[in-house]
């Protein structure tokens, strides 16, 4: 446990929600004697950073209870389903089974990749095998299940027996064509399959019968055992009130829909839980990222190049401030990691509970030295044609023989997340700068100071002459502009290392060789 004067006081948000939680809900979590948290999942597309989003902050709030509190709690993750199909995601292949199956729950889809008995289970073994990646503890519950299973079935009788009391909520908010057939039941066709929302005829309070007019022809059915299901503000409220839920977090997008799922809950006899409206993620248009769309980045191209830590490190700070979420965002955000461990062992224990990296590994981040940047590690490997890891430690490991494979494992996983990155990403959109006249003497000069020094100077004094070489031919009012000639015609980008720092690391003569084969042809 931490010290209590450090809890109370800390900014940090994950305890700041925590303190609030446990004031709010003091006598509910007293007589229950346990918190339940809950993340949802739509899984009418596959599983994207938002979910993980969800899951990876309120995880973030439980390592902070469990500092505390000592007092049993869970994490449930709840995929809504038994939803209707509403329409084709962009990035799903062989989607004619889909449009085949329009409207009918997710689960009664045939699954377009052939490996699940459904669509819904498909979507959900996707997100069940991401979370179980990053070591995520939870509980997963399926909307269908609880339904068919009639675990819901108690809730459902409730609701309808506050039915009026429900509509007087939800009917203030619908337009007025809208208000004519609203139902917060929604009923399974029996000949189609399909998710109906149509008017309600007749219901039966005592036996959950109910008639619904689909077109002129009546449906008869009942709301128990998975023969309806609720429309989702009803469904969310329900839920809540069934699993006892304390705190859940969501879009702030959805704001509006909780505001009315919160008046339900209170309606159908519990207290909601505490919720907490996160700011959205946005692509590099600045639009909301959607699993129906597939734009922005995937969990699995996330991890194709950088660590699952570096993702839940991105999902730390400012949840309620909306951030952009596509591949350049990758190598600054692995950079923040590696800045962030390395600053925490020097740090006091107030700033270490507001460093993310304490979030990230639950108070006890690793402790390895950071040997260089991962947008350095880029340059080496682009520099070096490396297509596998030996190749980088054999370049590091020439000129730095103490930084042993074994002992760096974070530089050892860095070194394929960059080889990864670099091939997909950098390489293809690197262009090369031309230098005139003028710029190529300066390069050339460089490489008459390189050669004039030993391999065995620090990092820093290699910068210096580097600093100096720029200043004598022409660079001393900016340079800014020397480095960019540098980034430019060697490395085929804008902005590059410390050179000092690259130098060191590739070597002298690699860098003097590799400065002339750029230069020599113009």
């Amino acid at each position: 446990m931490l010290d209590n004067n450090l809890i109370q006081s800390t900014s940090s948000w994950p305890f700041v929600e925590i303190r609030k939680l446990l004031k709010d809900r003091k006598e509910i979590i007293s007589k229950k004697n346990k918190i339940t948290f809950q993340t949802g999942y739509g899984p009418s597309g596959l599983p994207h950073i938002g979910t993980f989003g969800e899951v990876a902050r309120t995880t973030m709030m439980i390592n902070a209870l469990n500092h505390i509190q000592n007092i049993d709690h869970e994490l449930i993750t709840f995929s809504d389903d038994m939803d209707g199909l509403r329409k084709i995601p962009d990035n799903i292949p062989n989607d004619k089974v889909l449009r085949e199956n329009l409207g009918k729950p997710l689960t009664n889809i045939p699954d377009p990749f052939k490996k699940f008995n459904s669509f819904g289970e498909h979507n959900n073994e996707m997100l069940k095998e991401f979370l179980n990646k990053f070591n995520f503890k939870f509980i997963f519950k399926s909307s269908t299940e609880n339904y068919k299973k009639g675990i819901f079935n108690n809730s459902l009788m409730r609701v309808l027996e506050k039915y009026e009391d429900i509509m007087d909520i939800i009917l203030p908010t619908l337009r007025e064509e809208r208000k004519k057939t609203y139902c917060p039941f929604l009923p399974i066709c029996p000949e189609t399959g399909k998710v109906l929302e149509i008017p309600l005829l007749e219901i039966d309070k005592k036996t959950g019968k109910v008639v619904f007019d689909n077109n002129n022809k009546k449906i008869e059915t009942n709301i128990l055992d998975g023969n309806c299901k609720l429309q989702w503000k009803v469904d969310w409220a329900m839920r809540w009130f069934t699993f006892d839920v304390d705190f859940e977090m969501y879009g702030k997008h959805l704001t509006e829909s909780a505001i009315l799922s919160n008046k339900i809950c209170r309606t159908l006899g519990k207290t909601p839980p505490n919720g907490f409206a996160y700011e959205l993620f946005l692509d590099e248009k600045g639009e909301k990222i959607s699993k129906s769309k597939g734009n922005g980045i995937s969990i699995e191209e996330w991890l194709r190049y950088a660590s699952p830590e570096s993702l839940s490190l991105y999902m730390y700070p400012n949840p309620k401030r909306a951030k952009k979420l596509y591949y350049e965002v990758v190598p600054k955000a692995v950079d923040e990691y590696l800045s962030y461990i390395e600053k925490f062992p020097t740090q006091k224990k107030k700033d270490q509970i507001l460093n993310p990296v304490w979030h990230v590994h639950n108070g006890n981040p690793p402790k390895e030295k950071i040997v260089m940047p991962f947008s350095m590690l880029l340059n080496l490997v682009g520099s070096s044609n490396a297509d596998n890891k030996d190749i980088v430690w054999k370049f590091i490991n020439r000129f730095h023989k103490e930084i042993k494979v074994n002992e760096f494992p974070i530089l050892d996983g860095l070194i394929k997340y960059a080889i990864n990155y670099f091939k997909d990403k950098v390489e293809p959109n690197k262009k090369f700068k031309k230098p005139n006249t003028e710029e190529k003497k300066a390069l050339e000069n460089l490489v008459i100071k390189l050669k004039e020094i030993d391999q065995s100077l620090k990092p820093e004094e290699i910068q210096t002459i580097v600093y100096a070489t720029g200043k004598e031919n022409g660079y001393e009012e900016n340079l800014r502009d020397w480095f960019k000639l540098i980034y430019e015609v060697v490395f085929g980008e804008a902005n590059g290392p410390r050179m000092g720092f690259f130098i060191s690391f590739f070597g002298l003569n690699q860098t003097i060789e590799l400065i002339n084969n750029k230069i020599k042809n113009y």
